[in-house]
């Protein structure tokens, strides 16, 4: 059961709407944004975001079985090396637990990928959606009712 709805806050939500919105008009391929956000989803367990996010990444013309394999990404040979250092950062930047959580070798293996301006972007993409992971944690906000484009001008 919810024990807030997000709707009714808009206006103190507000930045993280634009934010999202900002990140999605900045270049950044619209399936690697919508992977980076599955993969934050699934490791902080976030399953609105999870519902959210799959059914976005669909309605955008990604694989089922990318989506079915974003857990083992390292294992297998569906995503390109753009899209593999994008998920490193993430899941290192999910789990930081300390200042060397993101290792020398690691952001160079990013910045080969992206320029300054596309890192900074990931960057603000992993942290957005960390954040909205801990609100819908906080919130109980029940998953399975979203349908694709839903959020369009709130990319949560």
């Amino acid at each position: 059961m919810s024990r807030f709805a997000i709707q009714k806050h808009y206006n103190a939500l507000q930045p993280l709407f634009a934010l999202g919105n900002n990140l999605r008009a900045s270049g950044l391929e619209n399936s690697l944004i919508e992977l980076v956000l599955m993969r934050a989803s699934q490791l902080n367990a976030c399953a609105y975001c999870l519902d959210m996010h799959s059914k976005d990444a669909r309605a955008g013309g990604e694989s089922e079985q990318r989506l079915y394999l974003l857990p083992a990404w390292r294992e297998v040979s569906l995503f390109s090396e753009r899209e593999r250092a994008a998920l490193a950062l993430c899941e290192a930047m999910t789990h930081l637990d300390s200042h060397d959580a993101v290792p020398d070798a690691l952001y160079e293996q990013v910045r080969a990928q992206f320029n300054e301006s596309e890192l900074v972007n990931l960057t603000l993409l992993v942290v957005m959606i960390n954040g909205w992971n801990r609100i819908n944690a906080v919130a109980r906000t029940e998953a399975g009712s979203y349908r694709p484009g839903m959020h369009q001008t709130a990319a949560a």
